[in-house]
């Protein structure tokens, strides 16, 4: 029943994603962009493409939209840091189930981040699924927030960054074989990414 029940909310949420962009334009991709940074399920991988196309189809500045993003995504992985940094695991535990997290993902995390710190919290920003949900185990560890801050704008920039130029340049090919293609190509690029990061540190 919930698993049911995320799959309606996830689904709700991805429906409204092109209502409130379209509305709201960059107001909306810094608030969906926090939300989903700040581990709520909202998917980036809709709202960077999708500001990335209106971008190609003059609706929207290109720059602005990827600096939007990036902000938004800052911003919420420092509510998720402070989480972890000023609440502590022990209060933050009793509340997973809220969050729909479990607790043995976040130990996990939390061991892998000890290990491997900078490394863990950088690669993680380009990491499906495991992008949204590092911020605690730092914050936990009480990492200190300047090399926080650093490493995860490398990640941040970089997946922000993908995403929005696969909306300007791929959505708005005029040839599905192309669109369809480099969506391929850019699915096996973040598999292997996501291979090497899971060997190199051991996920």
């Amino acid at each position: 029943m919930t698993i049911y029940l995320n799959a309606l909310l996830i689904s709700g949420i991805t429906n409204l994603i092109p209502v409130l962009i379209k509305s709201y334009g960059y107001v909306a991709i810094f608030a969906l962009m926090v939300l989903e940074s700040a581990t709520i399920p909202v998917p980036s991988e809709i709202i960077l493409p999708l500001g990335g196309y209106l971008a190609a189809k003059g609706a929207l500045s290109l720059p602005i939209v990827f600096v939007v993003g990036v902000l938004g995504s800052t911003i919420g992985m420092l509510i998720d840091y402070a989480i972890g940094y000023y609440i502590g695991k022990d209060v933050f535990y009793k509340h997973l189930n809220t969050l729909h997290i479990k607790k043995s993902t976040i130990d996990g995390f939390d061991n892998w981040f000890n290990k491997n710190a900078p490394a863990a919290v950088m690669f993680s920003r380009i990491l499906p699924v495991v992008r949204t949900i590092m911020s605690f185990p730092a914050g936990f560890a009480r990492m200190n927030i300047k090399e926080f801050l650093a490493y995860s704008l490398v990640g941040i920039v970089i997946w922000d960054g993908v995403l929005t130029m696969y909306g300007y340049y791929l959505l708005s090919a005029k040839s599905a074989v192309v669109a369809l293609g480099a969506t391929g190509i850019v699915a096996i690029v973040l598999y292997v990414i996501y291979v090497f990061a899971k060997r190199r540190l051991k996920i």
